[in-house]
């Protein structure tokens, strides 16, 4: 199962850096968590930007049978959550991003290398 989980996490990454998102990470917090087993994290330009990263994903996943299980946060923009129950998406402007700075908060969670170029 969790090897399912991995692979949809990474094609999340995937369709973020299609649609330009930045700083795009990929944590395993499997071993710290209780409720997810991957947290995709990354930055878009602005709040249109964000909300368009979201859509994709949405929309990419749909068509692959994986069906969205909770939304917040879509009309503001600036923090996104996509919860897929095994895989939580966080789409964040970057000064949400710094301020909530989620990698540091979740610093015991264990980073998946990624095979984009982020330039």
């Amino acid at each position: 199962m969790a090897k399912k989980e991995k692979e949809l996490a990474l094609k999340i990454c995937d369709i973020l850096y299609n649609k330009k998102g930045k700083d795009i990470v990929l944590l395993d917090v499997s071993n710290i968590s209780g409720f997810a087993d991957y947290f995709v994290i990354a930055t878009g330009n602005s709040k249109k930007h964000t909300s368009a990263l979201a859509d994709e994903i949405e929309k990419k996943l749909d068509e692959y049978g994986e069906f969205l299980n909770h939304k917040e946060g879509h009309n503001e923009g600036t923090w996104i959550l996509l919860d897929y129950l095994d895989i939580i998406v966080h789409i964040f402007i970057e000064d949400e991003r710094n301020f909530y700075d989620i990698e540091r908060i979740w610093k015991g969670a264990k980073y998946v290398e990624l095979d984009i170029d982020m330039e």
